[in-house]
């Protein structure tokens, strides 16, 4: 090394700073530990620094100039090392960035979500990025930085890793309870409240730590295009199901509808008009015929109540009857018989009971 070297090293050891190269460092350790009375110490305006010594953080300073005295700076005497003539300072100086970071990018799989519309267990991936921000330096350094997580990647991974953790839970958690379509989850739809609620939830995670997730910033939840493709068809299953008053008249009108496009086919090759006019009436021919069978379901309910009605009547008609047989014929009494066994209000044995006892009067 030669003079110039040393002489600008030496220069270098009475001025501290966070160096050029760490500038987007969210904790910079400063390389000495020894450091001289009376030196000059730069804080920028987005950070703080922090002096520690034996783990723990014995003071800190904030934005400006500061000339290492402990005239000016109290807290400087309890590390003044005394076998220099208390002429050096002995401690661990860290610059802790307290400005808004963004774009820290993270991503991985949710895992199977079911969807509410169909029942189906779908994969789902979630990812993005996020802003962090240092709330409390000193919680930090004594809980990230005393176990040696200093570096950026270091340092955020963790971070990425209870985001992605809280993510996983809340969505899965949110469309069980609110029951969101997985399409519409996937389409954007409920972005922001899900960010709300991911947020919230990872306070408990990183404000021991002295850190805040703020904001997200590009958030997308996907699935494979397969399985949508899939709830796309189930869904639309679904919809017409309902429109049809049930799956049964659905699957029958979908028959009709097969069988007029395929009328629609045959007759495309003489024009494209014709085509598409078959093609228009056959998914008018499938909903008619929907519509018919849910017709002609309502009329055989209706029936079958009026059935059930004329038989109630009648089984409430017969103790009467009974108790009047000098009105009646014989012969109308075991027409009467005949019909409450046809109704199914008495049995075989009871009838032919019955019809023993009034033919011994005839």
């Amino acid at each position: 090394m030669g003079i110039f070297d040393s002489l600008k090293s030496e220069a270098q050891r009475n001025f501290i700073a966070r160096a050029d190269e760490a500038k987007n460092q969210i904790i910079y350790k400063y390389p000495e530990r020894n450091i001289r009375v009376m030196t000059q110490l730069t804080v920028q305006a987005d950070e703080v620094a922090l002096f520690v010594k034996d783990g723990i953080v014995a003071g800190k300073l904030g934005p400006g100039r500061h000339n290492l005295d402990t005239n000016n700076i109290p807290f400087l005497s309890a590390l003044l090392e005394k076998v220099t003539g208390g002429n050096l300072f002995v401690a661990e100086v860290y610059f802790v960035t307290t400005r808004e970071f963004p774009q820290i990018k993270f991503g991985g799989p949710i895992g199977d979500v079911r969807d509410p519309e169909t029942g189906l267990g779908i994969g789902t991936m979630v990812y993005g990025d996020f802003s962090m921000q240092v709330t409390n330096p000193e919680q930090l350094l004594v809980g990230m930085v005393g176990l040696r997580k200093a570096d950026n990647e270091e340092f955020t991974g963790w971070f990425k890793s209870q985001v992605l953790k809280v993510t996983r839970d809340r969505i899965a958690e949110l469309i069980v309870k609110k029951k969101w379509p997985l399409l519409d989850v996937t389409s954007g739809a409920y972005t922001e409240e899900i960010e709300t609620e991911v947020i919230a939830g990872l306070g408990v995670h990183t404000s021991t730590y002295g850190v805040s997730i703020v904001r997200f910033g590009n958030f997308t939840i996907s699935i494979k295009p397969e399985d949508e493709a899939t709830l796309k068809k189930l869904s639309k299953d679904v919809a017409y199901s309902r429109l049809a008053g049930g799956f049964q008249q659905y699957a029958q009108g979908q028959a009709m509808l097969g069988a007029a496009e395929g009328m629609a086919k045959g007759g495309g090759e003489g024009g494209g008009g014709s085509g598409q006019a078959l093609g228009g009436m056959g998914m008018g021919m499938g909903f008619g015929m929907a519509q018919m069978f849910m017709n002609q379901n309502q009329v055989q309910q209706n029936q079958q109540q009026n059935q059930q009605a004329q038989a109630h009547a009648a089984a409430q008609n017969a103790p009467a009857a009974a108790a009047a047989p000098a009105q009646r014929s014989v012969m109308d009494r075991l027409k009467e018989l005949a019909e409450l066994k046809g109704a199914g209000l008495i049995s075989e044995d009871e009838f032919n009971g019955k019809k023993a006892d009034l033919m011994k009067q005839l």
